[in-house]
Formats: structure tokens, sequence, C-alpha cells
């Protein structure tokens, strides 16, 4: 890779001198960015293009937040489908519906930022830059709504360069370079690495696994990674998982991989799934050490349940509580709710049962499952199979659910049968423990419908 890489800092430089020299660009350097877009979709030479792409990207990213947003919003304007190619494109399909026809439709419909955009691709660590610029995007978003347009081009095109067949796994260990091992500390986003003493306790021991996917055009940079403990059972705490003072288990003793942590690196990649293809493959070379493994097993959080119950509190058309639960749930005000054992134990059955029905029957708008690692999980066939109470007592954990975690289950033999009846049917595959809860709430006075 250093070989390629330094091939291509070669040529980019030598285009550059090409670029210098040309006599459309003599004494323009200082040209708007727009005019440079046009003249990098015009041009044909490979090596001042890859030079022309660079200093595009080197100009872009020298830019304020607000000029970059001009930017964006200029690709938009001016760099959309020709709408007199698509309308004669249309014509002639309508008169004569040809394949030549539909192909000349279809490439008249591409709007010309997608080709400006694989152009840009070509300048050195383009795809790592591009990435970065979609992360400008998502700031900008939610006021500019226009702004979807360049955000479509952006995913169709990501999710061709970040197809699976391009991916690598690795194994991320204590021996992984230190620029590489800096990152997974900083893009942890389950359980925070406080220090490299904490990496180490979750990278050394022998019970211990992570894996990442990388790019080949982002050599050193994860795109998103698991981190998974061997044990004996399945993990009902996080505490248990990360204890410092914890007993190691050999290898050879366990029966269980518990993946207890997966983050995403790349915030530019969002809406990119790779994330199922990664715990597929994680099995895979499990399965390959020949440990004996038996369970794959999750231990999740989930990051909108307490947002989610705060709602139904404030409700008073709930479906899941009434008069008498909603003043017990008053306890959750309390600072140090989680130190009173009488208090846990009586909010324990309530809001397990609460969690039950937020996987199960709670719904966003168009009838979306609310929680999102739920929706990860399910969608790629594991089975909801436990609620732990108090496994996460740490303050995010309290702040996200309350310190509730799930175990989704990967079954094997019935991953594929259970994924197809989530896409199809948005059947939810449920451990008879899990269901439990819900009758327990329902027999508490929530209104909720019957799964039974």
């Amino acid at each position: 890779m250093s070989f390629l890489s330094d091939l291509m800092q070669s040529i980019t430089e030598r285009g550059r001198s090409l670029v210098e020299q040309a006599p459309w660009l003599a004494g323009r350097r200082d040209q708007p960015l727009d005019v440079l877009c046009s003249a990098l979709l015009s041009n044909r030479g490979e090596a001042s293009g890859v030079a022309l792409a660079s200093t595009i990207l080197d100009r872009y990213e020298a830019l304020s937040s607000e000029r970059k947003l001009h930017f964006m919003l200029m690709l938009v304007e001016k760099f959309g489908a020709d709408m007199a190619a698509v309308d004669l494109a249309i014509a002639n399909y309508q008169a004569k519906p040809t394949h030549a026809h539909l192909l000349a439709l279809h490439q008249a419909a591409e709007p010309r930022r997608q080709e400006l955009i694989r152009r840009l691709n070509l300048s050195p660590m383009g795809t790592q830059r591009l990435v970065r610029m979609r992360e400008d995007l998502f700031v900008h978003e939610e006021a500019h709504s226009e702004l979807a347009a360049l955000d479509a081009d952006f995913r169709h095109l990501f999710s061709s360069w970040f197809n699976r067949g391009f991916l690598v796994l690795r194994p991320i260990d204590w021996k992984t370079p230190a620029n590489i091992l800096e990152k997974i500390i900083r893009y942890e986003a389950v359980h925070a690495i406080r220090n490299w003493d904490d990496l180490r306790s979750r990278l050394e021991p022998a019970d211990r696994r992570c894996f990442a996917f990388f790019h080949p055009q982002i050599v050193d940079d994860p795109l998103i990674f698991v981190e998974v403990a061997l044990t004996v059972d399945i993990a009902t705490s996080i505490d248990d998982v990360l204890a410092e003072k914890r007993l190691q288990l050999s290898p050879s003793k366990a029966n269980t991989a518990v993946f207890y942590s997966i983050s995403n690196c790349q915030e530019g990649l969002r809406g990119i799934s790779f994330g199922h293809f990664l715990i597929k493959q994680v099995v895979e070379e499990l399965q390959r050490l020949g440990l004996g493994l038996k369970t794959f097993v999750t231990l999740s959080p989930m990051p909108q349940f307490a947002k989610w119950v705060k709602r139904e509190r404030a409700n008073p058309d709930s479906e899941y509580l009434n008069s008498e639960t909603r003043h017990l749930l008053d306890g959750l005000d309390r600072p140090d709710w989680h130190k009173d054992a009488a208090l846990c134990e009586s909010l324990k059955p309530l809001m397990l049962g609460l969690a039950a029905a937020y996987v199960l029957l709670a719904r966003g708008p168009g009838r979306r499952m609310i929680d999102p690692v739920a929706r990860f999980h399910l969608g790629n066939g594991a089975r909801l199979e436990r609620l732990n109470w108090a496994a996460d007592l740490s303050p995010k954990g309290l702040q996200q659910s309350y310190g509730i975690m799930v175990n989704y289950l990967y079954d094997l033999p019935s991953i594929e049968e259970n994924h197809e009846a989530f896409r199809n049917n948005g059947a939810i595959a449920s451990s008879g423990d899990v269901r439990q809860w819900l009758r327990l709430l329902q027999g508490l006075g929530g209104r909720g419908q019957s799964l039974l």
C-alpha cells in the first residue's frame, strides 16, 4: 500500500505541473471552484485530472463551514442532470421504447455531480476526503433540504465503493500499530475506553477478541469494529465483561462469544450498512479457531429507551401506563434511584415490561422500530433473547436506558428465517422470557396489544 501511495503521489505531482502549464489555467489559479469543477469534468488527461481533483479538494478543505455550505449548494444547483438532455431522452424513449433509448435516458438522468465526485475520488486519499465532505453535509442538511440531492449522490456512490467485496476484515490486538489503536480508543462509541491500560485489558487477554473492517483506500482507519468476550455463559452485565479484576478465562473453556460493543467509525458513511457483514464474518472467524463456541450473542444498549419512557410518562393516553404505574415511575426522578435496593426491586418488573413493549410494540413515524440497535440486530436475523436489569449502571447507561441492556442471540440455523420474517412482515423473533415481561406489563394495567 505504501508503494501504491508513493506512485499515486508521483502521478499527482507530475499532473500538478501539467495543470500549472496548461493554457486554460495559465494565470488563473484562483478561479472559482465551480470553474475548476467544470474543468475537471471536461478534462481528459489522467495525470492532470488527478492533480486538478486534488487542487479542488485542497481548496474546499480550506474553506470555512459557511463557505463549504455554499460549495455544496453550488454542486446541487449547477451540476445536476442536463434537463434538456433528459427531456430529449424521454421523448425518444416514448417514441421508440428500445434498450438503447432506455440506456440513453438512464445516462441523461444521472446528475453531473456523480461523475464529478468519481473524478474527485482519483486524488490521493480522495475516498477518505469525500467521506469527510459528507460529514460536512450532515452539519447543514437539516436546514437546507436541497442538500438531500447531493446526499443521495454520495449514498449511491458510497454503496458501491464500500461494497462488502472491497472490505478487509483484520483482527485488532495489542500488537496492532499504535496509530490504529489510538483510533480504536477514539471511535469506541458504546463503552468508552478511558486510557491505554483500559484498551490493553480489552485486547491482550486470551479471552478477548476485536475485529475491524478496513477499506483499501482508507488503510489505516477502521470503518467499523466489534469487541468480543469469550465466556462460559451469556453475559448479563457489562461489569461482568469489563471488570478490571475479573478472572480471565482460558479460551478452550469458553462456549459463548459475546459481542459487547460495535462501533461505526466514519460518520460520513452513515446509512451505508456493512455491520451485518461484520458480525457474520466474525462468527465465521471465531468458528475457524476451533474453540468449541456454541452461542453467539450480543450485550447491547437501548440508546432511545429512556427518551421513550419519558414521552410515555408525559402522554396521558399512553397504551403502556396507567395512573398507578405512572406514579411508580416517579422514583426514577431521583438522581440516586439506582442505589435504593427497595425502589429498584419495585421498579424492575415494570421497567422490564416497558423494555419488552419498547422493542416488540412501540413504533415511531412510518411504523418504524424506534431503537436503532434493535433494528440492526433483528434485521440481521438475531432473536431478542433477554432483557437485563441493572446491566449498565454507568452514567451513560443510566441516562440512555435506566441501566437495562439486551441480549440478541444469533442462532445460526435460524438467522435467515428470522431475517426474512422481519424484513417481509415485521415479525420479531423473541424468547419466551421476553414475552413473559410483556405479559407482566399487561397484567399491571398496560393496554398494549398482545403478541400472544
